[in-house]
């Protein structure tokens, strides 16, 4: 079943932190809550907003589970909120080893992997993509981008690595990308991801490319949506720059990024394939019809339980609250995690930074007022991304803040699920400054 028009993030014109409100609040919070616990234990009571959430939520039926997670500056483990069980109605709770489909918070993984490499000087930012794949030389564009795809023009410059982290590129997306474009994407097998082994309604059935490297090599046969580095446009950037990764490194892409983040910060729950002893941690994901969740992708079904046609460097993982935090940790600590570097401190301020050519027109985009680093949206001094089955994760440099938000359902929008979380994390905040100010 190929991934359709779920990876829609409705957070995209709103920060994923709100840094002007929050911003002013990281002195006085600076040790608030919890700064000096050494194990991750339940904070319901230090974030009773959020928690309150949580239990509507989950008390409602909504949402099979919902866990949250919040860690400071350098505390190894992050403090969680959990309601809820893996399954509607199965035995036990979700904790932060449950694991979750993360979607396109694959993305940020993806960019920073490609800024390891930058950072060692084997990949350069501002490097046309076809010294590496020469298929993406001379490339066309569609000179209407939903119109027929005969209907052309010549590229007016090389698609740029810092392209594919920013979705600058000109590259379409099947999940945004309309008419005859979409239609050759997944004709050619050049889909976004993947949901379930069963049909659904209203969802196309297409067999994806049988790979990576042969997914690649047929997207650079498509027309581009638009000319390089003139709109932000949300794409297959990151899917590519897998490809990247693997032809600069010389390793397989799951390899690489075992070998470079996942084995040095202790990430073991990150699959793209959830082997079968830990198929019992997954969740099973819900689709919303009509405010109600059915089941989409059953966790003892699950099309994540077979090795993926194609490694996704845009939506291709599952990943644990426990792992996905280790990655925040790492990232709010300029690469370094546990007192060992994992990455150079200027790859991950560079990619935490704005990285969106000055020739981009951003006007009507979801990134209309904030920037976009490597793989992930930049705003303030936050960093991060959500995925299309209600996941959510950030970093909050002023606030020293990682915070996430794991749930299963599709579409994301189908709730305003996210805007209410960072609405009651902004109330908690406020409470928590008010509290440390009075004492």
């Amino acid at each position: 079943m190929a991934f359709s028009d779920l990876d829609s993030p409705d957070l995209s014109r709103r920060s994923l932190l709100r840094h002007a409100s929050l911003g002013a609040a990281a002195a006085a919070l600076s040790g608030l809550p919890f700064g000096g616990a050494a194990l991750a234990h339940d904070v319901s009571e230090g974030w009773p907003n959020v928690a309150a959430l949580a239990e509507r939520y989950v008390g409602g039926g909504k949402v099979a589970n919902m866990l949250l997670t919040f860690g400071w500056g350098r505390e190894d483990h992050a403090h969680t909120i959990a309601r809820g069980a893996p399954t509607a109605g199965s035995m036990g709770e979700v904790d932060e080893d449950t694991l979750y489909r993360i979607y396109s918070m694959t993305k940020p993984i993806t960019g920073m992997a490609a800024m390891i490499l930058v950072d060692e000087g084997k990949l350069a930012l501002d490097q046309p993509l076809h010294d590496l794949v020469p298929a993406f030389r001379d490339m066309q564009v569609l000179v209407d981008p939903e119109g027929p795809l005969e209907d052309v023009e010549p590229a007016i410059r090389p698609i740029t690595i810092r392209q594919l982290m920013t979705h600058t590129s000109g590259l379409g997306y099947d999940i945004v990308s309309k008419g005859p474009l979409r239609k050759a994407y997944r004709e050619a097998g050049v889909v976004s991801g993947q949901v379930s082994k069963m049909p659904i309604p209203g969802f196309p059935d297409t067999a994806p490319a049988p790979g990576l490297e042969a997914f690649v090599d047929r997207l650079a046969e498509i027309p581009l949506m638009h000319q390089p580095a003139t709109r932000w446009s949300y794409s297959f950037g990151l899917d590519v720059l897998g490809r990247v990764i693997e032809i600069v490194s010389g390793r397989s892409f799951d390899a690489f990024l075992e070998e470079r983040l996942f084995g040095p910060l202790g990430m073991t729950s990150t699959f793209f394939a959830v082997p079968e002893s830990e198929v019992s941690r997954l969740t099973t994901n819900y689709g919303i019809l009509n405010g109600a969740p059915l089941p989409l992708d059953i966790a003892t079904n699950s099309v994540f339980t077979a090795q993926p046609p194609i490694l996704w460097g845009g939506s291709g993982l599952v990943s644990s609250p426990r792992d996905y935090d280790r990655f925040l940790n790492m990232v709010l600590n300029y690469g370094v995690f546990e007192g060992k570097r994992v990455m150079g401190e200027l790859a991950v301020r560079v990619g935490t930074s704005d990285l969106i050519p000055a020739s981009v027109e951003k006007a009507g985009s979801w990134a209309e007022t904030e920037g976009h680093g490597a793989g992930g949206r930049v705003r303030g001094r936050t960093f991060g991304w959500g995925g299309a089955a209600g996941t959510l994760a950030a970093v909050d440099y002023g606030l020293g803040l990682r915070t996430s938000l794991f749930t299963q359902y599709m579409p994301a929008e189908a709730y305003p699920l996210r805007d209410e979380f960072l609405a009651a994390l902004e109330s908690d905040l406020a409470a928590m400054r008010e509290s440390r100010a009075a004492a």
